[in-house]
């Protein structure tokens, strides 16, 4: 009987993908670090136009009304989320900081913006590029802060 529970408390951890600060094991971990790096080139790419004032980032937070310092401010937390991101012992505080700014992106997105971008460059749109790359951030990023949710300061203990 003992052997049947001492099985059954090691399995527990290979569902539910934690172990305690040790993080993910196994398949939760390659889905974990899939989410992290996939979410952390998105935000990181970004960052280029943003910071270099590119028109198509010109456009969006002038729009939202929130240009130079959204775009520039939202991009300096796409940069933290992506580096905490990629450090594991910090990747379920960058998803988190991760899902907060996106939201703020899909939100923009669905109720001022619009789902294509107009280019800003020549005739034509984004088709819906952006706000695809937005969702797929906001899919990866929860992913990875509901596997690494007991990693959470604070109320990771609680989870």
């Amino acid at each position: 009987m003992q052997a049947m529970s001492a099985q059954a408390g090691s399995g527990c951890h290979a569902v539910n993908g934690a172990r305690g600060r040790g993080g993910p094991r196994g398949a939760m971990a390659v889905v974990s670090w899939v989410g992290q790096v996939g979410a952390a080139a998105i935000l990181a790419q970004t960052l280029f136009f943003k910071f270099t004032g590119a028109p198509e980032s010109v456009y969006i937070f002038t729009k939202v009304g929130a240009e130079p310092w959204g775009r520039i401010g939202s991009g300096v937390v796409e940069l933290i989320a992506a580096v905490l991101l990629l450090v594991p012992r910090t990747a379920g505080v960058g998803a988190v900081l991760s899902l907060g700014v996106i939201s703020g992106a899909i939100v923009s997105h669905l109720t001022m913006l619009g789902i294509r971008i107009p280019n800003q460059d020549g005739p034509g749109d984004d088709g819906g590029l952006l706000f695809g790359l937005a969702c797929v951030v906001f899919a990866a990023s929860g992913v990875v802060a509901v596997i690494r949710r007991r990693e959470l300061p604070v109320i990771g203990r609680r989870l």
